[in-house]
């Protein structure tokens, strides 16, 4: 994760694309912000001051500007020196408006570049809140595999050498996709979602034992991988435990967490013979049907309970 961003790169980066128009050339755009969140001056340009988020990049929409209307120059001019002295990285202005000159004038003053663009203000901060994301949010390397089987990311996590990458690999020979070997870069979006991808130096590389190195787009075509993927399901592999008792009805769900997100678990012990790969499928197809609002084990164990009801409480009224 970057501490933080440069408004030059921003610019370089997004700047088409935000259509964005600088209106302080003579202020320079060579500075950072360290905040992914977006915020509107609101309660600021009043006064009230106590809670304004340092460090956010600001956006001036038409409730604001009107706001800015209404006020007479002397206003305008206390309303903004205190609203550009909280140490604003960069603000813009939606829509295409009309800018008031003494806007520009103390913008300039507190060394604050401002731009204006011709989207609208939902339409700008859906665009540019995804770069800060994916700048700034929070992000973490992980010693594991991502493959998208079926269109859903699983993760392979387990000890050096158990099989992983064995296995991901039989995946992708079987149509499904590889997106990151041995080494899994995760970032987080928003609260819930991480999304996985490989080192840009490593790319669809593997390494398999006794083999060695293998280009995986090389060998298989492009199709066979992708970039990206959300990570929805954790498989952990292990050697098989004779004293662990596992899982065998699936009423009792796992779960691992990462960055604070929290992902079904799935941990599947490994024995001679077991054909992991076709085990990897369904776990892909299960999350599917669950997502559908289907969960196979739950309703075995619910039509179970009911045609045993009737047992059940013909034993409980024998009193002989």
């Amino acid at each position: 994760m970057a501490e933080s961003v440069n408004i030059q790169d921003l610019l370089v980066a997004r700047g088409t694309s935000l259509a964005l128009q600088c209106l302080t050339p003579e202020v320079s755009v060579d500075r950072a912000c360290s905040e992914a969140d977006v915020a509107s001056p609101g309660l600021a340009l009043a006064g009230f001051v106590a809670r304004f988020p340092a460090g956010c990049m600001q956006v001036f929409g038409q409730t604001e500007m009107m706001y800015l209307a209404t006020l007479s120059t002397e206003e305008n001019r206390a309303c903004l020196e205190a609203f550009f002295s909280q140490g604003v990285p960069a603000a813009f202005v939606t829509k295409g408006q009309e800018i008031p000159d003494v806007l520009i004038e103390i913008a300039t003053k507190h060394d604050v570049p401002v731009f204006r663009t011709s989207l609208g203000t939902k339409d700008f901060i859906r665009r540019l809140k995804p770069y800060l994301e994916l700048v700034l949010g929070p992000s973490t390397s992980i010693h594991g595999s991502l493959a998208d089987v079926y269109g859903v990311g699983l993760l392979f996590l387990g000890n050096s050498g158990v099989g992983k990458s064995e296995c991901v690999l039989d995946l992708v020979e079987r149509g499904h996709r590889l997106v990151a070997d041995d080494l899994v870069l995760v970032s987080q979006r928003g609260r819930d979602l991480l999304l996985g991808q490989g080192h840009e130096r490593q790319q669809h590389h593997m390494e398999i034992r006794g083999v060695g190195i293998i280009d995986v787009k090389a060998l298989f075509g492009i199709r066979a991988t992708r970039l990206q993927k959300r990570i929805e399901v954790v498989v952990q592999l292990e050697g098989w435990d004779d004293m662990t008792s596992y899982d065998r009805t699936g009423l009792d769900p796992q779960e691992a967490e990462i960055m604070g997100v929290r992902l079904p678990k799935v941990t599947i012990p490994l024995n001679p013979g077991k054909n992991i790969t076709v085990i990897s499928e369904v776990v892909a197809m299960n999350h599917l049907l669950k997502f559908a609002g289907v969960d196979s084990a739950e309703l075995f164990d619910r039509e179970l309970r009911q045609r045993m009801a009737p047992v059940t409480e013909y034993l409980e009224e024998d009193y002989e």
